[in-house]
Formats: C-alpha cells, structure tokens, sequence
C-alpha cells in the first residue's frame, strides 16, 4: 500500500492510497483512528467490518468510524485507487455525528457522491480552481446527507454573513499573492472553516479558494497586457507555486497560453478568432 499525503489542515486532511494487493495476498485487520470517507477511484476490493462483507468497486464509499476494525481483501481483481478524507471530532459535530450514519461500512456508488468524488480527484489533480479542503468537507457532508436521508436545513445569510463574506473576499483579492487556505479565510472572518465555507459560497457564488484563484489569475492578465515581465516571473509574483500549475490554470481559464494572450493584447487578435468553435 502506497500513501501520500496531500492535505493537512486543521479541520480534515487527505491521502491518496494505491494498493497493488491480489488475490494472492493475505489480508490484515487493520483499525480506524477516525471518521473518514475514502472514493473509490479505481478497482475493486472486499471489506468485512461489524460482521459484515463489501464489496467495493470504482464509485463506492469505504466510511470509517474511530475504534473500528476492518480486513481488506482482494480475491478478484488485483489493486485499486482511494482518495479519503479523514475528519476531525470538530468538523464531525458540524458535518453531522449520527453513528448509524458512520458506522454503515461503506456506500455503493451514489450519483450525488460520485460527482462529488471526480470533483474532488480533478482537484487533487490540479484540474480544478475548488480547493481540495473545501470538496473534502462538502464530500463528507453530503455523505452524510444521502445516507442518512435528512436534507441540512441552510439559514439564508444573514447581514452580517453577507459583510463578512464581501470583507474576507477583499481581503483575498488584496492577499491573494500569498498562501491561503480555507483556514486562513476563515479565522480572517472569525467562524469555523465549515460553515464560512458555506456562507462565503452562498454569498458569492464562489468557494474561498475559487476566488483566490481567479484573483490571482486577473492579477495576471493585467501583467501580461500591460507590462514586460517574464511569464515565469508573473506566475510566481501572483502567488502561483509553479509555472506548470499557472499556465494549466490560466490556458484552462483564457482558451489560450499565458505568451499567446500577451500577444494578443499586444494585437493580434487572429489568436483568439482561430480559436475552435465550443459546441
């Protein structure tokens, strides 16, 4: 088994597990230290928890409830592909703390979490603006939601929502050079990290992160049209941590390279008009 660290924050972190297990391979028991929500992204694998068997393929759920022990199998196909999540007691009281809800063993593939889970590895893979904290914390509480069957009632932002949301939005654009992660947004605004998540996007139509993002990318447009700066250097002052992440970002979100529209601001436009038509 293969992990690898991609996320450590205060409220949830996440791994990416690769097993290369076959039939051939005795399982272990092993024992979960929290609640967590591991998306199945690719091939198929046993689990036996609570006097129970699983059989988990690419779309299910492997849930985890601290204290409890589990055994792996693998008697049909030969590896797979998590992305879990793994929350704290904090953000469980938050998300929702039902232990019949927690203690189920895993979920088959649902649409409502599968979305959700390609959401969350297209963000893992740097295909995405959302920030991998904020699709975790939305994951798991949806999880809880279809599974359990009762819908979060969401209070609509109040005035003092809105101000907030609209203050740490400025204070994004004016920081957005800088590392910030959704706890950093939140404790700027001063409340938990899941529910200014769920303010700031009801208020904004956009995730913290969504909006760091594109801040740091009209930061960029402006420097590409406007002044001579090379494009590494422009990526790394507008807070992008490589050139690579920047110009994916930028060709993802402008239809064009980073050099191609400074010259197309420069005048020629012939670059966005032979651009293919969308359908």
């Amino acid at each position: 088994m293969m992990r690898t660290t991609l996320l450590q924050r205060r409220l949830i972190s996440a791994s990416d597990f690769r097993c290369t297990a076959g039939p051939d391979d005795k399982p272990f028991v092993e024992q979960y230290r929290c609640h967590s929500v591991s998306y199945v992204r690719k091939g198929s694998f046993g689990c036996r928890t609570h006097g129970r068997t699983f059989d988990l393929v690419t779309g299910s759920i492997l849930v985890g409830y601290p204290g409890d022990e589990y055994l792996c199998t693998h008697d049909h196909v030969c590896g797979d592909e998590c992305l879990s999540f793994f929350l704290t007691p904090e953000l469980i009281e938050m998300i929702g703390n039902d232990v019949a809800t927690w203690r189920i063993g895993a979920a088959p593939p649902l649409p409502e979490l599968m979305v959700l889970g390609e959401l969350a590895q297209a963000s893992a893979d740097g295909r995405s603006d959302i920030g991998l904290d904020e699709i975790g914390q939305l994951f798991a509480s949806r999880f809880v939601e279809v599974v359990s069957g009762r819908s979060r009632q969401v209070a609509q932002p109040s005035a003092r929502d809105r101000r907030r949301a609209v203050e740490t939005a400025l204070w994004i654009e004016a920081n957005s050079q800088r590392e910030i992660d959704l706890d950093d947004a939140a404790d700027q605004a001063g409340v938990s990290p899941f529910h200014f998540l769920r303010q700031f996007s009801s208020v904004l139509g956009v995730t913290p992160h969504q909006y760091l993002v594109r801040s740091r990318l009209r930061h960029a447009a402006r420097l590409l049209a406007s002044e001579e700066i090379p494009v590494t250097d422009i990526a790394y002052d507008v807070g992008f941590g490589d050139l690579s992440n920047f110009v994916r970002t930028f060709h993802r979100a402008a239809g064009v390279s980073p050099r191609s529209f400074r010259a197309a601001a420069r005048g020629n436009r012939k670059i966005f008009q032979d651009r293919p038509a969308l359908h």
